[in-house]
This record gives C-alpha cells, structure tokens and sequence, in this order.
C-alpha cells in the first residue's frame, strides 16, 4: 500500500511539562494531533527512564487519540500485557530488543493491539524482512534513542526509503513511522522518502502554539540552507 499523502502527526509525551500531563495531552488533541506517542524506557536497553504502565492507564480515559506506545525496553515480552491492559492501541517492540521478536509482535496482537517493529540507527533495514507479515507499523528511529531533542540523522533517509519498499511489497498497508529530530524543516525529508507518521516532541510541545506547530509539520517547510 502506497503511504499517506499527508502524514499522521503524533506528538510524544516526553516533551510535556509532566506536572500537567492531562492537559498537556487534551491540549495536543485539541490542536488536531492524530495519535499520541508515549515513549517509555527502561534505563537499560536505553540510558533514561520514563514512564509505566501505570500513567499510560491513568492518561486513558482523558484522551480519544489512539495511543502509540514505543517500549524501549529488554527484555520486552514480559510487559506487553501490562501496557495492552493500560490502554495502548499500537505497541511498538524493537526488533533489537531480543532474540525472540516474531514472538513477541504474536504476543502483542494476540493482545488486540496492533503491532509495530522499531528499528535503532545501527540496525540494517533487512533485521525487519521477517516479520513485515506480522506488523501494522514500522518505527524508523532518525535518532538514538534515549533522550529528546537530538538532531536528525539524515543518514536515515536511504533506510525509510527501502523499508517503503519493502512494505508496500507485501501488498499490506503497513503505516512507516519516523521518530527522532523532526521538524518543519526535517518532516518533508521523512515523508519524500517513504514515511506517512511522524513523531514529533519537541517540535510540537516545545513551541507556543501546538495547533500551529502541528500544522506545520503537516505541510513542511523545507529549507536546504
């Protein structure tokens, strides 16, 4: 399936003033987000900590978005329950998380939950060739992830490009999400080359109006300078 023209926008949770994270995600609803991405680390797989389960329940009944939880977390499997159980609509797993990643995204669906492979820097886009047949979503990371606020790797382009390619071969509509440096500036780069969801953090919660600055990563405004 060919991608989006207009990208889904999801803003990530992690750039929210966490003292008022209700209104924080009622606020990005309001300003047309389409998902919500809630970004949740371990402190081992990744050098931070973030967020459980818990918040991701708590947050559930304030918002009608769809829920984009990214489990940056090893080993994976033993959580997937607790995070479908909280509310999440998509679990994104990274295919670096363990050696058992067809398993884990039958665990996730299994759970009623779609779910997606996320794919660091380092990691070659062919590491996601066995199981596109089970995955609603693939998270390209133009970032290492961990921390918000990094630039974008456009090495990462060429990587989005094949993935494009390799999921609309399968004749399965299989969203390719970029998440890590996304700006009005970045934002046409990603979706030239293949990507229809685009995780923005900063670049949503950083700026003073998030409806505008929404908009703005809808329609880019790419400048070569």
């Amino acid at each position: 399936m060919a991608a989006l023209e207009t990208p889904l926008i999801a803003p990530s949770v992690l750039s929210a003033d966490f003292s008022r994270m209700a209104e924080e995600v009622a606020a990005v609803e309001h300003a047309g987000a389409d998902w919500l991405h809630l970004d949740v680390m371990d402190g081992h797989f990744v050098p931070n900590l973030s967020m459980g389960p818990q918040l991701i329940k708590a947050l559930r009944p304030k918002s009608k978005l769809p829920f984009d939880v990214h489990l940056m977390i090893a080993p994976v499997d033993p959580y997937i329950e607790a995070f479908a159980k909280a509310g999440a609509d998509h679990i994104h797993l990274h295919v670096e998380a363990g050696p058992h990643t067809h398993r884990s995204l039958q665990h996730v669906r299994d759970h009623g939950v779609k779910p997606g492979i996320a794919i660091c820097p380092a990691t070659p886009p062919e590491a996601v060739g066995e199981v596109l047949d089970l995955v609603d979503m693939i998270l390209v990371m133009t970032v290492n992830p961990g921390f918000g606020g990094q630039k974008f790797l456009t090495s990462q382009l060429r990587k989005i490009e094949t993935l494009r390619r390799m999921a609309d071969a399968t004749g399965r509509d299989i969203r390719i999400g970029v998440d890590g440096g996304i700006t009005p500036q970045t934002a046409p780069l990603a979706v030239a080359a293949g990507a229809d969801m685009l995780v923005a953090g900063t670049a949503v919660y950083g700026q003073d109006d998030y409806a505008a600055a929404i908009k703005n990563l809808r329609t880019g405004t790419h400048n070569p300078a």
